[in-house]
């Protein structure tokens, strides 16, 4: 019936794709995402074609998860060579920005000795003319600035990029992801839509109010059988939890990793969402326990598993904001993450260190997050402190305590935390893992394995709550509930020198009477 009342079923998930690889900052950012292009995913394409039973045996052995192969059937192989056929015909332009970022880095590194860079600009590749800067920093090393909101109106930011996959949950962990193009499937709704597409707000809306498939068919401006397609993604009954509002007081849930719900009867504030969809299971909360308003959702730093372009395009329907911290602006290995939200139809707050957000009985102050980004020069990065009936409370990602004297001046700030969320990933990814393609000169193994993507330790989490004066304590963002596996890979045994860190840091808090844990999968605090 035409005009049946419908809302989407509560497993239906949506993966956006970027050249039908998994969308993420550094694949939907311009000056990243060509780089990325160019120097990570069309050489591991060729890399597949060459062998591809070669990269499905790697794809499947645990000791290389998370280790960038491509796990596609070889008899798919001829799909992927259209692939990557297609994106070196289509996406040329950026192939050539990618190529002509790397020349201008060799210019500069060849030619800027501390004199005049005006004569250096004819020099540079004509595919960055109008798109950056050349300057010196104050020691006299030159380096490129990049005009990124310049870019996203060229044509290195091609939107047509974009696309979506609509599919039911179902229930068995994803492979590793941020490697392996997603090709079509029967079961598999295939959109060719940008992520700002309004089409995509209304389809999620209706996980809380319901609409009509004539009304989505005509958001989304689909076929008959696109159609008929997602009418299998509706239901005539919503799904929601009935404990998704609260009615007094304050209450903070964990749904795992990094992604914490703090209500109280005025306000929700989500963090660094990441969320299960897979309903029939008992021991997490997913997306039918968010509110249905959400009036902050807060990015703490623009890794792939804290901004999450897939659950964040089920909120934006009902989402008022999304804060996030500003950008060094034109920074090759900091995108600016207000500049990529916006142009995917979110409305965005930017903060520095100590700007503080009102939401309604309460606010939110940005404070500066210290390491994990493998001594890079990346400054969109934040710590949150959420303050709502009547507590205060640390919303401290990866941040590390590196330096404690930090936590100091955030505490003769703000005052002493009631509760703090603390990373302790002390032993993460080397910097190759994440930003190879950036880096235009080499670095060795060695010096990659030196810098690592790691929050704290036991000592440094310790230093980190003696400044705080939190009276409790909880390590989350780890990695380790099954639903992260395609974007995470991570793995743990008891005796992982992570796990060793966490228990030293809990024994620490046992013994000066701070109730501390170690988050999985789901907690609530109510007070």
């Amino acid at each position: 019936m035409a005009d049946e009342q419908l809302y989407l079923r509560s497993k239906a998930i949506i993966e956006p794709l970027v050249d039908r690889f998994f969308a993420w900052p550094y694949t939907i950012a311009p000056v990243q995402a060509a780089m990325n292009l160019a120097f990570l995913q069309v050489p591991l394409l060729e890399s597949y074609l060459q062998s591809p039973q070669v990269h499905v045996a790697a794809s499947n052995n645990p000791e290389l998860r998370g280790g960038y192969f491509i796990n596609i059937p070889e008899e798919r192989a001829d799909e992927v060579r259209d692939l990557l056929a297609t994106i070196k015909r289509d996406r040329a332009d950026m192939l050539r920005f990618a190529h002509a970022i790397a020349a201008g880095q060799e210019i500069l590194r060849a030619n800027a000795t501390g004199f005049d860079l005006t004569p250096l600009y004819p020099k540079l590749p004509t595919e960055l003319a109008g798109l950056v800067e050349l300057a010196y920093d104050t020691d006299n090393q030159a380096q490129m600035r990049f005009l990124e909101p310049v870019v996203y109106k060229s044509d290195v930011y091609q939107e047509q990029r974009q696309s979506v996959q609509l599919s039911l949950e179902t229930g068995i962990e994803r492979p590793f992801i941020l490697s392996t193009p997603r090709l079509p499937s029967p079961d598999v709704l295939e959109l060719q839509i940008p992520f700002r597409h309004e089409g995509l707000a209304e389809l999620f809306k209706s996980r809380v109010h319901p609409t009509t498939l004539a009304h989505l068919r005509d958001a989304l401006g689909l076929d008959d059988a696109q159609t008929a397609q997602l009418r299998t993604l509706l239901t005539d009954k919503p799904s929601l939890s009935e404990d998704r509002h609260i009615e007094s007081g304050g209450r903070i849930r964990y749904f795992g990793h990094a992604c914490l719900v703090l209500q109280t009867p005025e306000a929700a504030i989500v963090t660094d969402p990441f969320i299960s969809a897979d309903s029939d299971k008992t021991d997490r909360y997913t997306l039918d326990d968010l509110p249905d308003y959400i009036d902050l959702v807060l990015i703490t730093h623009g890794h792939q598993d804290h901004i999450v372009l897939e659950t964040l395009l089920q909120l934006r329907g009902r989402l008022g904001a999304i804060v996030v911290p500003r950008s060094s602006r034109g920074n090759l290995a900091d995108p600016s993450m207000a500049l990529m939200l916006r142009n995917q139809g979110f409305t965005v707050i930017e903060v520095d260190d100590f700007d503080e957000v009102p939401f309604p009985g309460g606010k939110i102050t940005a404070t500066p997050f210290l390491g994990e980004h493998c001594d890079l020069d990346i400054r969109a990065k934040s710590t949150y402190w959420a303050e709502l009936a009547g507590k205060k409370v640390f919303i401290g990602a990866d941040s590390s305590g590196i330096e404690p004297a930090l936590y100091r001046y955030m505490t003769d700030h703000l005052g002493r935390a009631d509760i703090a969320f603390l990373g302790m990933e002390c032993d993460g990814a080397p910097l190759t893992w994440l930003y190879q393609a950036l880096l235009t000169i080499p670095v060795t193994k060695k010096m990659s394995n030196s810098r690592k993507l790691s929050g704290s330790n036991a000592e440094q989490a310790a230093a980190i709550m003696t400044e705080l004066g939190a009276k409790e304590a909880y390590v989350y963002a780890m990695g380790e509930e099954d639903w992260l596996g395609h974007v995470m890979a991570t793995t743990y045994t008891e005796d992982t020198y992570q796990i060793k860190q966490i228990e030293e840091f809990l024994t620490w808090c046992k013994e000066r009477d701070i109730p501390a844990g170690h988050l999985f999968k789901q907690q609530e605090w109510r007070w």
